[in-house]
């Protein structure tokens, strides 16, 4: 690991600060934390965007959200082939170790992923359809939903209707995994699926019913 260098030094000195501050006038409840272990109470699945803050907008304390974030906030097919499932893998630990309540996949505005599968399905980005191109393979889960968006002209219109789009992806593809929709049907796990404007600070959360987001 001789690629492996000191840490920043910004970072080391909020890490100092985070620790005369914050940990020290609440090291009893780390140390519970530590000592009895995690018992979150949902399990969120967002972007791993750097400006998606799920923490922030919830206003969540440390043990309180299970979160698994990577591009464009998508749960794959329930597929069990013995390859690597990192999504997956963390979704079978919450739900069937952690026994959360609550599932919840939050999708954003401006969202890169979702806008490279646009260039993709619109021929503009070759380099995502290579193979060894794991974002391009990646955004293949969403892919089939772009049908539903072609023929909206907006440009911004048509990224946040797939935007939307990924969240609805993810809740369809949850209900593919056996023991989650066992546990949904005895009603001992609920699902979320909701979106935040990163610009606006607003939230939308969907409706199955009408099968619509709605501002909360």
């Amino acid at each position: 690991m001789d690629q492996a260098k000191p840490l920043p030094s910004y970072l080391l000195q909020r890490y100092h600060g985070w620790k005369a501050t914050t940990y020290s006038e609440n090291q009893a409840w780390y140390r519970r934390l530590a000592s009895e272990g995690q018992r979150p109470r949902a399990m969120v699945i967002s972007c791993c965007d750097s400006r998606v803050h799920v923490t922030s907008i919830f206003g969540a304390d440390q043990g309180e959200f299970f979160i698994h974030r990577n591009i464009a906030n998508l749960v794959p097919p329930f597929k069990p082939d013995g390859d690597y499932h990192g999504t997956s893998a963390a979704i079978e630990y919450a739900v069937t170790a952690l026994n959360v309540a609550h599932l919840i996949v939050l999708g954003h505005s401006n969202c890169g992923g979702v806008q490279g599968c646009i260039d993709m399905c619109k021929g503009n980005a070759p380099e995502l359809e290579e193979k060894a191109s794991f974002v391009g393979r990646w955004m293949d889960i969403l892919r089939p939903k772009y049908g539903l968006v072609a023929d909206e002209t907006d440009p911004e219109a048509q990224a946040r209707q797939l935007e939307k789009h990924s969240v609805v992806t993810s809740l369809e593809n949850l209900m593919t995994f056996p023991f989650i929709k066992e546990r949904v049907d005895k009603g001992v796990l609920s699902m979320h699926g909701l979106w935040t404007d990163i610009g606006e600070g607003g939230l939308e959360s969907y409706n199955p019913t009408v099968k619509e987001f709605q501002a909360v």
